[in-house]
């Protein structure tokens, strides 16, 4: 019966993992339209806690399911993103280079969520 478990235990997580990837498109895609519609002068709290919740997400789940360096690309940016909401004013300049960052895990999470991260000089 342990057997029978395990099998399909696994085999319920690799429905899983197979879900996971196969949404990644989309939501990667909620992250890009959130970035257009973004605007650096005037930030709708409202897309910044959309970008945050996303982040969040994929930062929580995405080891879990074999992404594991999406998973720490994602973490980066919502912390980063986190620290820039605390203060009272931030300059355009400073937005500008956030959504760099995001277009980057973007452009590379489309290609290959699993692939070394570009400039990434870990070796991950």
């Amino acid at each position: 019966m342990s057997a029978s478990a395990d099998a399909d235990f696994f085999a319920r997580l690799a429905e899983l993992n197979d879900k996971f990837a196969g949404s990644l498109p989309q939501t990667l895609g909620r992250l890009a339209a959130a970035r257009n519609a973004f605007d650096t002068h005037r930030p709708p709290p409202a897309l910044i806690e959309q970008l945050h919740a996303v982040l969040h997400t994929l930062a929580g789940s995405a080891a879990t399911f074999g992404f594991r360096i999406l998973g720490q690309q994602a973490r980066m940016l919502e912390q980063r993103l986190r620290v820039l909401t605390t203060f009272d004013a931030v300059a355009p300049q400073e937005w500008e280079a956030w959504l760099s960052e995001l277009d980057v895990f973007v452009a590379w999470g489309s290609v290959d969520p699993k692939a070394a991260y570009p400039n990434d000089e870990t070796g991950a």
